[in-house]
């Protein structure tokens, strides 16, 4: 970042700048999700019985709304300039070898967080942060290599508008993702009618109701479900056997590790004929 402000100043580069902003934003981020992921590492406690793993997606959404901010910063310094040229000449070789350095610094960070961004909400806001930064500094070389080969300086201006143009849309998507966690909404790709079919599926289940499927934070699904029962499926220890049985099937099938089930006996129901391998398949 200090490097790239620096080259900023000397090049006269408004998308060096942009792009240096964007790297400031991203360190403070990082500090934000460094803070949220360790205290959503804290145990459960009396008071916070599900722990800590929703501080991820508030960490998650202050990334969300910086990002936003700093797209409509760009956005509109990059018009001004467009609007209202400025007479600082742009020096082409002084942004291309700056904007190397950062293309090189960002696919870095992007590799060092690749793999934890898949299970982190918290820490896959700081991974597109750092893809813009990326995006940016390949920008940033495009448009240094026209103002060097054809002095057009205009192109510093146009690449910082394509940085705010890429990193909105990151952003809204992030935006979204931590909306729907918030709202309790079922994680994306479950669906509750297939978990109803496995579980109706089990010899004795009858019905299963008052589903909830939500997530305390990416990667970290809970089920909740009221399923009712013949009374002789319950007999020996039955109420014990079918409950492990139900929550492995959510375990395996399912990746839900953090399930609940109430079982209520139900004298006029019929059960399935199968269980829930068979119902998989």
């Amino acid at each position: 970042m200090i490097v790239q402000v620096v080259g900023a100043i000397l090049s006269g580069s408004l998308a060096l700048l942009a792009d240096a902003a964007h790297m400031f934003t991203d360190a403070s981020a990082l500090v934000i999700a460094l803070i949220a992921s360790a205290v959503a590492a804290r145990p459960a406690d009396d008071r916070r019985t599900f722990g800590y793993q929703r501080a991820e997606v508030f960490g998650a959404l202050i990334n969300a709304i910086i990002l936003i901010l700093l797209s409509a910063w760009v956005a509109f310094e990059g018009v001004s300039r467009l609007l209202h040229p400025t007479e600082v000449d742009v020096s082409g070789p002084v942004m291309l070898t700056v904007a190397v350095v950062g293309l090189i610094a960002n696919g870095i960070s992007m590799w060092l967080l690749s793999a934890a961004q898949r299970t982190s909400i918290n820490v896959r806001g700081a991974y597109l942060e750092v893809m813009g930064d990326l995006i940016g500094s390949a920008m940033v070389i495009v448009a240094a290599i026209i103002i060097v080969t054809t002095g057009w300086a205009p192109a510093d201006a146009i690449a910082s508008l394509i940085i705010a143009a890429m990193i909105i849309p990151r952003a809204i998507a992030l935006l979204r993702e931590v909306f729907s966690v918030l709202a309790e909404s079922a994680p994306k790709g479950t669906a509750v009618s297939d978990i109803r079919r496995h579980l109706l599926g089990y010899p004795g289940v009858t019905g299963v109701h008052d589903v909830h499927v939500w997530q305390l934070t990416r990667g970290a699904p809970v089920f909740t479900a009221h399923v009712s029962v013949q009374p002789q499926a319950l007999a020996d220890d039955g109420a014990a056997t079918l409950l492990a049985q139900l929550q492995t099937c959510l375990a395996e099938h399912f990746d839900v590790e953090h399930s609940r089930f109430q079982i209520e006996p139900d004298p006029n129901g019929r059960g399935g004929a199968a269980d829930c391998e068979a119902a998989h398949a």
